[in-house]
């Protein structure tokens, strides 16, 4: 196996391998799973995602990466970027190394930034996506318990609106018994009793405000 198809294997799994540019199996093809990582025991308090932003400086801080570690890690970067992208490889290596170590900056300690620094990614990415996972998990729960509550509310509109149609069909059907008995004593009869009596309103009349 070639150098490059080595990287995903290399670092307990912690590298992307870039399956187009490296020739590496396709992800729709079978290819044997690298096992994850250990868990990356972080110093101190891990700075949660904003927006889908990551502290990137947070994060390597509370996996206890020193800010000279990362400045030297990042001058080591700025130097290599600084060099014309049809530069041979080898030559660009020489370049890099020779120029590090004029500088007195130990290569070896850029080489344990750097996989230090993806390492404190992997463990983020493992700490986030346990986060998603637990905040997928009530969130279901939440959603299916206000899924019940919205059909049981259905359920009872529907009961109580069933009720109110019998109801008013029960009363309506009441009411024209009743008018079968006035329509036998006339409407002028009915119509003088409800304007003479004190218990009755007359509908003729427009409505009183108090």
């Amino acid at each position: 196996m070639d150098d490059k198809k080595s990287w995903g294997s290399t670092v307990l799994g912690w590298f992307v391998v870039r399956e187009a540019e490296e020739g590496t199996t396709p992800p729709n093809e079978s290819a044997p799973a690298s096992p994850p990582p250990p868990p990356v025991q972080f110093q101190g308090e891990v700075p949660a995602p904003a927006a889908g932003n990551v502290d990137f400086d947070g994060v390597f801080k509370a996996a206890g990466i020193s800010a000279e570690e990362r400045d030297r890690f990042a001058k080591a970067g700025t130097l290599l970027g600084s060099l014309p992208p049809e530069t041979d490889p080898v030559v660009r290596k020489r370049i890099v190394e020779a120029s590090l170590k004029a500088f007195g900056v130990p290569i070896d300690k850029i080489i344990e930034a750097g996989a230090q620094s993806i390492q404190a990614l992997e463990g983020y990415l493992q700490i986030q996506t346990s986060g998603m996972k637990k905040f997928a998990e009530e969130a279901q729960t939440l959603m299916a318990d206000y899924e019940e509550k919205i059909r049981q509310a259905r359920d009872l509109l529907a009961r109580r609106i069933a009720d109110q149609q019998a109801v008013q069909k029960a009363c309506n059907d009441r009411k024209l018994e009743i008018q079968k008995v006035l329509e036998f004593f006339g409407q002028e009869a009915v119509a003088r009793v409800v304007r003479e009596s004190p218990k009755l309103i007359d509908p003729s009349l427009p409505e009183r405000k108090d």
